[in-house]
């Protein structure tokens, strides 16, 4: 359930920008780094946008393949996979080459963030879109204090640094700190979004309700991520920059 409200409530804060900057029927060149299962690569792929996905793990990129082998041949043919890091940006493409950056879930396994990010944004055109979803540092203390862990709740307030549901050692990033890195390198904070507040202490394989229910569930979620101070203690943070 907490992949289905993630992915969703991103689809549409995605969906919005992307209308706020682009003419309505216009094709995205579209670059999301760390694809992983390509959710919302594949979902921007099938209402027409040209999309690469870059991704370092072979499993990873076998299962997008795998996927796409179920797509209609318009998709697959919108579809391009490349093996490499996202650290690395600048030796696979030119600059200036999409128009929209994806970077969903891949800054929390990078120790210096900065370097990457400001490597995105030379790959992004001039008024392109730069979409970061991170882990958010300000909430790291709420999972854990409310199942009780009052030890991980306390050790969340000294220190970025956790422990992820896969058992991997990650890092979290606080929105101002971002705010800041991104006016920096040049792509300013356009909007930032809070991603899964009331579902994020959901156990693992939860199923998501029923279809009603899912709604309303994603209509107080998205309610939430968009406002204060709701937002600012969500799971996951979203921000859109925005390349001057």
């Amino acid at each position: 359930m907490r992949n289905t409200v993630r992915q969703e409530l991103v689809a549409r804060q995605l969906d919005e920008q992307i209308g706020k900057l682009f003419p309505v029927g216009q094709q995205l060149r579209v670059l999301d780094v760390g694809v992983g299962q390509g959710t919302q690569a594949m979902r921007l792929a099938r209402i027409g946008h040209e999309v690469t996905g870059l991704e370092s793990d072979p499993a990873m990129l076998a299962a997008v393949r795998g996927a796409l082998e179920g797509e209609p041949r318009f998709v697959r043919e919108r579809f391009r996979l490349v093996q490499g890091d996202g650290r690395d940006t600048g030796a696979h493409f030119l600059p200036g080459a999409f128009d929209v950056v994806l970077c969903h879930g891949v800054l929390m396994y990078v120790p210096e963030p900065e370097p990457m990010l400001a490597g995105l944004t030379r790959v992004l055109a001039p008024g392109g879109l730069l979409s970061l979803v991170v882990r958010n540092a300000d909430a790291l203390a709420l999972r854990p204090g409310l199942a009780g862990d009052w030890a991980g709740a306390l050790a969340a307030f000294d220190s970025p640094d956790y422990t992820n549901r896969l058992g991997l050692t990650a890092r979290a990033d606080r929105c101002q700190d971002l705010v800041t890195t991104l006016a920096g390198i040049g792509a300013p904070a356009r909007d930032w979004y809070g991603v899964r507040l009331f579902s994020d202490g959901a156990a693992d394989g939860t199923v998501p309700p029923t279809a009603d229910e899912l709604a309303a569930l994603l209509a107080a979620e998205e309610r939430a991520g968009r406002t204060d101070p709701y937002r600012a203690v969500a799971a996951l943070l979203h921000l859109c920059g925005v390349r001057q």
